[in-house]
Formats: structure tokens, sequence, C-alpha cells
């Protein structure tokens, strides 16, 4: 199989350490550190088993409520009645009040920057019906994000013996999050929330530590230990970090901070390939048009250490003798990139052009002239 090398993959990379060391060594339950724009697991440790989640149930709370604001189900600006269940609830509080009317907005904020428990149940009993009813629909969000290892009990993140996820899990509902509801996403950046004449700070310190830190969501119960699901964006590179079961306050943020630095040091996320550029011209038989342009429909980025985008190159594969009609985008063969001997990534190789069949006779001819090339072995390789 001939390998070529294509020099525009390589443009703008930065030259650094000649090695990847291990992640980290942690004293946590589990962990995983992603980047979510290419969805690649950069490091992880027991990442699918089950873990208290604590208050990082609450991410799902939310965006239970963005997605019913993006389809226009309800509005921040809707006026939520208090129920005297949502006032009594314990713990991290809001300091909403029983009777009153408090609008979503605030309530987002309450639960995102405050971690209140009441505000939580709250918007869960205006948005489910009933929290129990709320729940339903946090599970059924779970299984539509193929979110497996996750069950949920109630809107909190209050202890529960059938309330459980996963450090994947909630990577994974963390970067739909961010790519589906930026707005939404931008409150958990906040520092701070006063409500009833009463501020108070997010308990997310990375925020404070790490000005490119923009969220998430902390989370502590006794049986839980300290967790955090953090994010960061510098440059065009974002990652996402959820770490569970550490021993104090300090020493989750701490593992945060090292896993993320981790990942921006030694890891880099690059565009490889351009929509509708032109990576591979191949012939088209009984057609109106001799040749065909193939390549990808959409800019794709690939997320790897930064040593390895030194010698990328690329295989094509691809059928021989392709006939017409083709549409565009219709899959021809597949594209794949190589790092060091190793197939890093794989993707569709497609039509970038539509090409109609020549007529009748035109293609009676083009299947006659297949067939004598074939007999003298001259028709075209499809793998190069």
């Amino acid at each position: 199989m001939k390998k070529l090398l294509i020099p525009l993959l390589i443009s703008n990379i930065i030259y650094a350490q000649s090695f990847v060391p291990d992640a980290p060594e942690l004293n946590l339950k589990s962990y995983i550190l992603i980047e979510p724009n290419t969805n690649t697991v950069i490091a992880e440790f027991n990442s699918d088993s089950e873990i208290e989640p604590a208050s990082m149930t609450k991410i799902m709370t939310s965006y239970v409520v963005a997605d019913q604001i993006a389809n226009d189900l309800i509005s921040l600006d809707d006026q939520v009645l208090i129920s005297e269940k949502a006032w009594r609830m314990e713990g991290s509080k809001m300091f909403i009040e029983a009777g009153k009317k408090v609008n979503v907005s605030d309530l987002l904020k309450g639960i995102i920057i405050q971690s209140g428990n009441d505000a939580s149940v709250a918007i869960a009993e205006y948005a489910g019906g009933t929290e129990r009813g709320f729940v339903d629909l946090m599970n059924a969000y779970a299984g539509s994000l193929e979110m497996d290892n996750t069950i949920f009990q109630n809107s909190t993140g209050l202890p529960h013996e059938n309330h459980f996820s996963s450090a994947k899990d909630l990577a994974t509902l963390t970067s739909d999050f961010i790519k589906r509801f930026p707005d939404i996403y931008s409150l958990y950046k906040e520092k701070q929330f006063t409500f009833n004449n009463i501020k108070q700070l997010n308990r997310n310190k990375l925020l404070w530590r790490d000005d490119s830190s923009d969220g998430v969501k902390t989370g502590h119960t006794e049986a839980a230990g300290y967790c955090l699901v953090g994010s960061a964006k510098r440059g065009d590179m974002r990652l996402i970090t959820v770490v569970a079961g550490s021993d104090s306050d300090n020493n989750r943020f701490l593992a945060s901070q090292r896993l993320l630095e981790y990942g921006f040091r030694f890891f880099a996320t690059q565009k490889v390939l351009s929509a509708n550029q032109e990576y591979k011209n191949i012939n088209i038989w009984g057609g109106v048009e001799k040749s065909l342009g193939l390549g990808v429909l959409e800019d794709i980025s690939i997320t790897l250490p930064r040593t390895s985008f030194k010698d990328l190159t690329v295989n094509y594969n691809y059928s021989n003798n392709i006939q017409a009609p083709i549409e565009i985008g219709q899959k021809i063969g597949t594209l794949e990139i190589v790092s060091n001997d190793e197939i890093v990534f794989s993707t569709e190789l497609v039509a970038l052009q539509s090409i109609k069949a020549k007529g009748f006779f035109g293609r009676l001819w083009s299947k006659f002239l297949l067939w004598i090339f074939s007999l003298f072995g001259m028709t075209e390789n499809g793998t190069n």
C-alpha cells in the first residue's frame, strides 16, 4: 500500500516534547479527561465504574431545562410558583420562599451557580409536573445520550441507593451540553449570584485558579467524596475532566488542574481535513464527466499527542472502476490518517460533485472499454 505524505496536514504544528508521559497518578475512585470536539479520551481510570454523582446531577437538571427552552416548551421569563416541598429542601439552598414566584432564569442561576437543591426541585416540578415526572425526563435524556451507567432518582443529587452515574457518562453529558446549549452553559462560569439579598459564590474554585476554566459543577456527599466536573478552553482546544472520590475539597481541584495541564501540555487538537477540498481525483466510467473529485463534506479535526502530528500520512481506499451516475456526498471509499504506522482516524471518502450517466450507447461503449481494459490489467488501482 503506497502512502502519500500530505504537507498541508502538518502546517502550523508546534514541535514540542519528544515523548508523552503517562497521565498523573491521582488518589481518586475514578476520573476521565476528554477532548469533546473530537470525542477523544486522553486519560481515564475506572471511568465506567458507578459513582454517586451528588450535585453533579444538577448538570442533567439544567440540561433538561435548556433543551425545553430550546424547544419553546418553557422560557427564561416564565414565573414559577415555589412549592413548600421545594422551600423545605435540605442541603445547599438558593433561599427561595414558598408561595412566591421566581422566574426560570433565576432558578437556573440558583441551580448552576449556587447549587441550590430548592431551586432544582422548584424547576423540576415546573418542567415535569412533579419532581418524579422530571426525573423520568432526566433518565430519558440519559438514554438518548447513551449514558449507559446512569440512573437518576432525583433532580438534586441527594443520596439514594439507586442514584448513580459514571465519570464517562458525566463527561458525555457535559460535552453535549456545551455543544448544544452554549448560552445556558455560559452561566457555569459566573462566579457569584445574589438572590433575596443573599450573595453566594460559585463552589467551583477552578474559576479563580485558572482563567481558561469556564465550568462546570462540584459535588459532595459522605459516600461520594469530593467530586468535580471541570472544563477549560485554550485556543481552539477544549478539555473536560471528571474526578470522583477525592478525599478533600482542595484535592479535587488540584486533581482537575493536573489533568487539564497534562492534556493541554502534551496533546493538541488540529484541523487536518477541510470541507469540500479535493484530496483525490479518480476516473469515472460511463459519465458525462471523466473524473471525480473526492474529499469530505465537513472540516475534520483530530486530537493527538503533539509529536504525533509530525509525519502524518493518508491512505485512500476505494473500489475499482466506479461508474456513473454519482450523487454529491455519495460514499466512494474511506480515508485513513496514519501516524507512526497506526491508523489514528478514519472517515468516509465522498464524491464532491454529482455526475450524470451518459446515454444508453455511451454507457454501453464505456462498459465495453472497461471490459477490454480489464483483460489487460489496465483498470485503476483503487487503494493507495
